[in-house]
């Protein structure tokens, strides 16, 4: 069959299973109804024949009861429809490289809408309870469990800055504008006050991260790029909800306090802060729990998605930042979880987190494309018009005055280009149309949906269709899929310690300073209490390489070449020799003295140079050959001194001599000499023997001195 006809087969069968589906469940709920009307008048009827009729009840065969099962059999359906769309799209690859993943999703979810009111029936609304507590907590814990530490650690500055400053800004920019419009008498909205209009701006301001991850995953952009924009929409969430229920409360008082105000302020700190403290709560106890779990390893996934989503609901009784809540959980639940289940265990908890996931992005724009024909709607062309254009000014303004500012303070740049990908990234999304859903006020709230529906689909199908050809366009760097090596973890783990010794040595307590000290309290405390057995101590080099044997038997089993992993296994048993108590005993040394990590020294101080500790540590073989060496030189410069006063002794000796004799000769001629000739000589003698004593000793001691540099050498 040619690829023609194979692709128009695929698209047919799959129309005809997603009609299929939608009148199947239609019909059953047309059933019921008809159903439920009957029942009323023969309800009766039934009661009054049954005690005659009681002896001729025969036993039922087959018998047809929908309602007992109709909750969670649509559910099951609607999953299964989101299950086949998304495996159309990818079985079609010349859509999914045309159109982003979501607008076709959004496209379908009006297909199946219209198809249901067409039959008469109304079609579901996506519920706020629904989305905020089934659908939204999946997909924040896949990003937040596997969330990349280090670039979100390195750019958590421009991060928050982006978060907090950007959605503020974006709030009060477009909630003033969108007041001035509405004092336009040709808008026909002077009912629309200004808290109103806050309220709107707190709703549409925030990116979302639903729509995010839809859209930047499939482009495949750099990381530094795609952590900027994805960090940005997981923490405005605390920003998001302290604005929304502040300005509801004002909006439903009809007046601003300072009270209120400063309330709102302390209100968005114990939001945030309070929803990281019991994320952090949760996931400490989730992490010491994973501690006993080998004795049941069947049960270690549900520890991980209960302690998680309990996280999460703790969080939203309180009213704090629920997806705050849920990344902190799942952030420090991860390296000590990972540490204590099996690798079955790692790999369910992987490959659920994302199947959930999927799951419910894929239900989420369906239900926005359905929830869409639903209505009802209150459609004012000037209202939604600028409501899109004032969307994108304050985005492209908030983005090139905080780049700005930050890369003042950067050491990597935020170049032009980067700026506009962040600027056309802000994506709008189902967490904007579920807060509208909120609202109390019918009118206010249907031209509110309205125009943040035409957001929401602007932003997905403009900007996520033209956003590929945009990044190729402008040539912006891609993420480069590069393989994890034991040689990169070195050279990374090398320059952490430079820069961080340069820190010290600067007296700079910097990024690198605080992640020092972070990793030594980890390693000294927090890893003995929530890690068991001997992983609490491995050092890191050997969990990175664990990590990646793992990885490695994991690609290497989806890829089908596990079949030679028995062989292999079998050879290198044969051929190994040594026991398994010997092998545990080597494996054990190896993590007591392999990577030790930089010990704790004296601090640098630039007016004194202290002898450190570690260089008078002198092993007891350097010791003994050291004194040796001593003692065979002390021993030669004895024997050299022993014959350097010999030989000077006997000089002395033979000098003597000859003087004497010289004496005895002189006394005799001086008998005959003058007076002034003997004093001459007599002097010229004691001038003579002082010189050449005075050279023996200058001899002497340069044998001396010469014996005493050898010993120092």
């Amino acid at each position: 069959m040619d690829p023609i006809r194979r692709s128009s087969t695929l698209r047919l069968t799959g129309l005809l299973c997603l009609l299929f589906l939608v009148f199947f469940s239609r019909g059953f709920a047309s059933h019921d109804v008809v159903s439920e009307k009957s029942s009323g008048t023969t309800q009766e009827d039934s009661r009054s024949q049954a005690n005659s009729t009681a002896h001729k009840k025969t036993f039922p065969v087959l018998s047809f009861n929908y309602e007992h099962v109709r909750t969670p059999f649509e559910i099951s359906l609607w999953i299964l429809l989101a299950l086949f769309m998304k495996l159309g799209f990818h079985i079609i690859p010349t859509v999914s490289h045309i159109v982003p993943e979501s607008c076709l999703l959004i496209f379908v979810g009006l297909l199946v809408g219209g198809i249901i009111k067409a039959t008469g029936e109304q079609p579901p609304i996506l519920d706020s309870n629904l989305f905020f507590l089934y659908l939204l907590p999946p997909i924040i814990l896949d990003a937040g469990y596997f969330l990349p530490m280090r670039p979100f650690t390195e750019n958590i500055g421009t991060i928050l800055m982006f978060a907090m400053v950007g959605t503020l800004w974006n709030v009060f920019f477009i909630g003033g504008m969108m007041y001035a419009v509405c004092q336009i008498d040709a808008a026909k909205l002077a009912h629309v006050d200004l808290l109103s209009c806050l309220l709107f701006g707190s709703i549409i301001s925030a990116v979302d991260p639903v729509s995010v991850l839809a859209v930047f995953e499939e482009i495949h952009i750099n990381e530094l790029l795609h952590i900027l924009v994805f960090g940005e929409s997981l923490l405005n969430d605390a920003v998001t909800v302290v604005l929304y229920h502040l300005f509801k409360e004002f909006a439903h008082e009809q007046a601003i306090t300072v009270t209120g105000a400063v309330l709102g302020v302390i209100s968005f700190f114990v939001v945030s802060l309070g929803g990281v403290m019991v994320g952090v709560i949760y996931g400490i106890v989730g992490a010491f729990t994973s501690r006993f779990t080998s004795y049941s390893r069947v049960i270690e996934p549900l520890f991980v998605f209960l302690y998680s989503y309990m996280a999460y609901l703790s969080a939203e009784i309180f009213h704090l930042s629920g997806i705050m809540s849920l990344i902190a959980c799942g952030v420090i639940m991860r390296p000590y979880v990972e540490a204590n289940i099996s690798h079955k265990s790692y790999t369910t908890v992987k490959y659920f987190l994302k199947m959930w996931s999927s799951v419910s992005d894929t239900l989420i724009f369906i239900f926005l494309g359905v929830s869409t024909v639903a209505g009802p709607h209150t459609w004012n062309w000037i209202f939604v018009i600028f409501t899109v254009i004032f969307c994108l000014v304050s985005r492209v303004l908030g983005v090139i005055g905080l780049t700005a500012f930050m890369n003042k303070f950067r050491i990597v740049k935020l170049t032009k280009k980067d700026q506009f990908i962040i600027a056309y990234g802000g994506l709008r999304g189902a967490i904007a149309f579920s807060l509208g859903f909120l609202l109390n006020n019918n009118e206010i709230k249907n031209l509110f949906l309205t125009a943040i529906i035409t957001v929401i689909f602007f932003t997905v199908f403009v900007q996520g269709m033209t956003i590929r050809p945009l990044v190729e366009l402008l040539a912006v760097k891609k993420k480069k899929e590069s393989k994890e090596s034991i040689n990169e973890e070195i050279h990374t783990q090398f320059l952490d310690h430079l820069l961080t010794g340069i820190e010290d040595i600067c007296g700079h307590y910097g990024h690198h300073h605080w992640k020092d000290k972070l990793n030594r309290f980890n390693k000294t405390y927090v890893k003995r209490w929530l890690i068991a057995g001997e992983r609490s101590t491995e050092p890191q080099l050997i969990s990175f390489y664990n990590k990646m044997e793992l990885k490695q038997a994991m690609m290497m089993v989806e890829s089908g070449s596990a079949a030679k992993l028995p062989t292999i296994v079998s050879t290198v048993s044969i051929r190994r020799a040594i026991s398994k108590s010997r092998e545990e005993e080597i494996r054990r040394v190896l993590r007591a003295n392999l990577q030790n990590t930089r010990q704790r020294l004296r601090s640098y101080s630039r007016y004194e140079l202290l002898n450190d500790a570690l260089e008078d540590d002198i092993s007891e073989a350097r010791f003994r050959k050291q004194k040796e060496m001593e003692r065979r030189v002390n021993e030669q410069n004895q024997v050299q001194d022993t014959s350097c006063y010999k030989e000077t002794t006997l000089n002395m000796k033979e000098k003597c001599k000859n003087s004497s004799a010289g004496r005895a000769e002189g006394r005799e001629e001086t008998q005959r000499q003058p007076v002034g000739e003997k004093l001459f000589l007599s002097m010229s003698v004691l001038f003579y023997s002082t010189f050449k004593t005075i050279r023996g000793v200058l001899t002497s001691s340069k044998g001396k001195l010469g014996s005493d540099q050898t010993l120092s050498k």
